[in-house]
């Protein structure tokens, strides 16, 4: 075991080393931009291909550093350099993000747990339990080091086997490419590595056992928040889980590829949104185009007329909504809805309230001149019609109506100009102004709308969008939306 730990601290000095040499090497390629690459070795055939055409294409000149999946990640946390790591095994990168190393995170492929034997089988292995037979010597990849060394410890634990097996292991590797030469030049016997590592190796072959068969982990990589290079990070981890290369090469390569999305150097991407959201997502919007180098056109508008459009065959890649009132009606259009935030519906007056209003009811007073939203183009229209429809209101209220508008800001506006004396709105719209506005809120559980946001079923572009929604409740985000007048939905 000390022998073990030795030589995983040597693998690490090594791999710092190669960091720092990677980092004065990129200094020589005046001519080009140049990414630094950690990855785990069991990956290295799709990824070095991909890297080639990348370069070819691009002229971005790709440094590879590999290693097995923990070395990597404990080298990472010591030197904070790189731009890109990619990890066998998803649970590296959201311990990585969780140190602060990393930020976007992509999958790329599926890999599963099998027993790697010589070919033809010499020693007649036919599973677990034959690793355990005195004749049998094996390798395992060693927990710290290695995705799958990690893996196979936590899957013999939960199948009460790792004890044992633990005691009987010839020897421990570091990466998963090592326990397949150990096979193929007959240091061992057996050995649990990757199934597509298996179909890399021409001397060795799989065995199944079914206790395998239902683990599977996911190949991911993540662009570092030490890159300097991060918007062509990210342009170069689209290209490795697109549709056109990155999938390509890894179901050639014996891998199971996630299903990418279209590849385009600069992606267009369809954004519709309700206006009241418009105040609290245009900035972060405009942060994630810059870094992920896309473009993406808003559509803000009253959630009626998006909706409408919607049906009349427009395909948004995104929908965040005003109330999901309007998600309901064209649901099947999107995937992975989400709520996101809630605001109040409130009555929003001049400022010291002149007209005495305190409830809906006095609304109907004669003489006031009222503004809301258009019920069949607004989410917001449609819920103030609800509301007072279930307080017996609108037929003494809507003689007063004199603006009826798609969203709510106009409405904002024509009260601070004087043309109305009441309008009912959400409290978000309220934010920027309310020192020069009276607010007065609505004793009513209908007094309420919940935004949420979905990906469009058709979308090419559902990983970035992915992406561009967790910018969308990160805690910067979160923040901003309270700062608004939102309270906070989104649930872990």
């Amino acid at each position: 075991m000390e022998d073990n730990k030795l030589k995983e601290m040597k693998n690490i000095t090594f791999i710092i080393m190669l960091m720092i040499f990677g980092l004065c090497s990129c200094n020589n390629h005046s001519d080009k931009k140049t990414l630094v690459l950690h990855c785990a070795a069991g990956i290295k055939p799709p990824v070095e291909l991909l890297a080639k055409e990348y370069q070819k294409k691009y002229n971005v000149q790709i440094d590879i550093q590999y290693g097995g999946s923990g070395t990597l990640l404990s080298s990472l946390r010591l030197v904070k350099t790189g731009d890109l790591y990619l990890a066998a095994d998803e649970s590296y990168l959201n311990e990585a993000k969780s140190l602060g190393l990393v930020d976007e995170i992509q999958p790329l492929a599926y890999l599963s747990p099998v027993i790697a034997v010589k070919n033809n089988n010499p020693k007649r292995i036919n599973g677990l339990d034959d690793l355990l037979r005195k004749d049998v010597a094996f390798s395992l990849g060693n927990p710290d080091a290695a995705s799958i060394g990690k893996y196979s410890k936590k899957i013999l634990e939960e199948l009460n086997l790792w004890s044992e097996i633990r005691e009987k292991v010839t020897v421990l590797k570091t990466t998963v490419n090592e326990i397949a030469n150990d096979i193929t030049i007959g240091a061992v016997d057996a050995g649990i590595v990757w199934d597509a590592t298996v179909k890399q190796f021409k001397k060795i072959e799989l065995v199944s056992d079914k206790r395998l068969e239902t683990y599977k982990k996911q190949v991911t990589i993540g662009v570092l928040k030490s890159s300097p290079n991060a918007s062509e990070a990210i342009k170069f981890m689209r290209f490795l889980s697109s549709r056109e290369f990155g999938n390509l090469i890894f179901k050639e390569k014996g891998y199971e590829p996630i299903k990418g999305d279209v590849w385009q150097e600069k992606p267009e991407i369809l954004f519709f949104s309700g206006g009241v959201n418009r105040p609290v997502v245009e900035k972060t919007i405009q942060d994630f185009e810059k870094r992920e180098a896309v473009v993406i056109q808003r559509v803000y508008n009253g959630c009626g007329i998006l909706v409408s459009q919607i049906k009349a065959g427009e395909q948004p890649d995104a929908y965040l909504t005003c109330d999901v009132s309007f998600m309901d009606q064209v649901k099947d259009e999107f995937v992975e809805i989400t709520d996101v935030s809630k605001t109040k519906i409130v009555i929003a007056v001049k400022k010291g309230n002149p007209q005495a209003i305190i409830t809906l009811s006095d609304l109907s007073k004669d003489g006031i001149r009222i503004g809301m939203c258009n019920p069949r183009q607004s989410a917001l229209g449609a819920l103030t019609k609800n509301l007072l429809d279930s307080n017996a209101l609108w037929q003494a209220v809507s003689p007063n109506v004199f603006s009826q508008t798609p969203t709510a800001d106009l409405l904002v506006n024509q009260l601070r100009t004087g043309s109305l004396d009441a309008v009912i709105v959400y409290e978000a719209n309220l934010s920027q102004v309310k020192d020069k506005l009276t607010m007065l809120t609505i004793d009513d559980p209908l007094a309420k709308a919940l935004q949420n946001f979905g990906i469009g079923t058709n979308s090419n572009n559902y990983w970035t969008l992915t992406r561009l929604f967790q910018k969308l409740i990160s805690e910067s985000s979160k923040k901003n939306y309270l700062d608004n007048g939102f309270d906070w939905q989104y649930v872990k």
